[in-house]
């Protein structure tokens, strides 16, 4: 019943970001509506993120949660069944599997190459980029105040602070800066204290 009530609660602010997007273009009215609502503290923030976002992004199910001060960049992004997102994380370009888990401060990036740099005549601004999806597979867990700039495989594990910038292989844990794969889920752990 809750749920149903969020979803009443979410359709004007779904509504206001049609009438928005003829004015200021889709993900201009979007990205001003998410930081909107990343604001609303609590179970009731939670759920109507949800529900404002199973109306505007291309797939988010009822049984998401998306924690206070959560943002996404586009509404082209995905969300499997069972997706959990953490309080203070960025979403840019992403398609995130079923039952995953994001930890908080996560950012997601649109890919690698958002910006190009390499021109030193022209101001970086001006040099454009290209936007990628970065693919979360099913089953993952990313951990605090890690970043991800390229796609993770299904049933992966990384390490907070990770920054992930070479696509990971099915069931690895990854940690470090880049990330690196330490070990296979379901090896045993080392006696260092490996993750």
């Amino acid at each position: 019943m809750a749920r149903g009530v969020a979803l009443l609660a979410a359709v004007p602010f779904y509504l206001l970001h049609r009438v928005e997007s003829l004015v200021l273009g889709r993900e201009r009215s979007f990205m001003g509506l998410s930081q909107l609502l990343a604001l609303v503290p609590g179970i009731y923030g939670v759920w109507l993120r949800a529900a404002f976002y199973r109306l505007a992004l291309r797939s988010c199910p009822q049984s998401c949660a998306i924690e206070f001060m959560t943002t996404f960049v586009t509404p082209e992004a995905v969300l499997g069944r069972n997706v959990y997102i953490g309080s203070h994380c960025n979403i840019g370009l992403a398609d995130i599997g079923d039952d995953c888990l994001i930890g908080s401060h996560v950012l997601v990036t649109s890919g690698r190459n958002v910006h190009h740099f390499d021109d030193v005549e022209t101001p970086i601004r001006l040099q454009g980029g290209e936007r990628e999806t970065t693919r979360i597979g099913r089953d993952c867990w990313i951990g605090n105040g890690a970043v991800v700039m390229a796609d993770v495989g299904e049933g992966c594990v990384v390490a907070a602070g990770g920054v992930v910038v070479s696509p990971l292989p099915p069931y690895s844990v990854a940690a470090g800066v880049p990330a690196r794969v330490i070990r296979k889920r379901g090896e045993p752990r080392d006696e260092g204290g490996t993750p």
